[in-house]
């Protein structure tokens, strides 16, 4: 594989794993509806795994446009291969998310709550304060992204750690940070699949929350950014 196809690909397994367990506790008629919140922390660190185990030795397994950038920043990645990252980070998300969608089509089609539909493609927030949601995605972005930077070598990425240190940080972001906008700390996470759901055919769907998608796309970044920030100052000292 290129990096390319490898950011494609890693990126469309955590869609369809972490979106997919998303669609069974949510959806109606599913064998694990009304699973929870645990289960599906669980399988999105899971997720994580899983991803990075595969593309890892290819691409560094980014796959999340936050973490790119965060190691651009801190000079552990090139910038040019940053716009190619995220096409494919990016690209990644809608087909995992549309074979999310065709894997649970039926339980689309019987699920009357349009939340629950939206809720199985992107994230939202259980009090909705913009700037609250904001620095929620900041902070648990910035610990996704420092965290990373501390166990990543140089040049490398995420290709230079095992890949389940990285999905138990992922894990425990969920459990502790992910309660109040449901922990996107992923701008391709968030963004590709919102579109995937205004484009989709979805019976009965709601309005995609375009008003809120800024949030789970600048907040991710400037947590990585700040990270990036301070893991450079760190290494200077």
């Amino acid at each position: 594989m290129s990096t390319f196809t490898a950011e494609i690909v890693g990126t469309a397994i955590l869609m369809l794993l972490g979106n997919g367990v998303v669609a069974n506790v949510l959806l109606k008629g599913t064998k694990g509806e009304g699973a929870g919140w645990l289960v599906i922390t669980l399988a999105w660190g899971a997720s994580v795994f899983v991803a990075v185990a595969v593309v890892a030795p290819v691409s560094g397994a980014h796959i999340n446009p936050a973490v790119t950038l965060a190691l651009a920043v801190a000079g552990k990645f090139a910038w040019a291969k940053v716009p190619l990252y995220w096409t494919a980070q990016m690209l990644g998300a809608a087909l995992g998310t549309a074979l999310v969608w065709l894997m649970y089509r039926q339980h689309y089609a019987i699920t009357e709550d349009g939340d629950a539909k939206l809720a199985t493609f992107c994230t939202g927030p259980a009090i909705r304060s913009p700037l609250d949601n904001f620095a929620s995605e900041v902070i648990g972005t910035f610990v996704l992204a420092f965290a990373v930077l501390m166990m990543a070598a140089p040049g490398v990425g995420l290709g230079a750690i095992d890949a389940l240190p990285v999905a138990i940080v992922v894990l425990v972001i969920g459990l502790s940070l992910g309660g109040t906008t449901g922990y996107a700390i992923n701008p391709a996470r968030d963004l590709a699949p919102r579109l995937m759901h205004a484009l989709l055919p979805i019976p009965g769907k709601r309005d995609s929350n375009w008003s809120y998608a800024w949030v789970p796309v600048a907040g991710p970044l400037s947590g990585a950014v700040l990270a990036a920030v301070l893991a450079r100052a760190l290494s200077s000292t």
